[in-house]
C-alpha cells in the first residue's frame, strides 16, 4: 500500500491563486461588460452557481475515490470485527 501523498505548500499556493485570479477576472469581465444590470446580475448568478457546483463536484469525485480504497475497506472490516467482539462480550 502506498502512502497517502501531500501537496507542496507552492502546489497549495498555486491552486488558491489560480482559481481567486480565475473567479476575480471573470467577476471583473462581467461588471464592466456594456450590457444591463439585470443581465450582469444573471452571469454573475451563474458564475457563482458554476463555482458552487465545481466544489460540490470536486468533493464527490474526492469522496468516491476515497470510498474505493483498499485502506478503507480494512478499516471498515476491523471496526465490524471490534464490534462483533463487543456484542459477544
Amino acid at each position: 500500500m502506498t502512502p497517502h501523498a501531500t501537496n507542496s505548500p507552492a502546489w497549495i499556493f498555486f491552486c488558491y491563486a489560480s482559481f481567486a485570479i480565475a473567479l476575480g477576472v471573470t467577476g471583473l469581465g462581467i461588471f464592466f461588460m456594456e450590457m444591463s444590470m439585470a443581465m450582469k446580475a444573471f452571469l454573475g448568478m451563474g458564475l457563482l452557481f458554476t463555482t458552487g457546483s465545481a466544489f460540490t463536484l470536486a468533493k464527490t469525485l474526492r469522496d468516491e475515490h476515497e470510498s474505493k480504497m483498499l485502506h478503507h475497506k480494512l478499516e471498515e472490516a476491523k471496526t465490524e470485527r471490534l464490534l462483533r467482539e463487543v456484542e459477544a462480550a
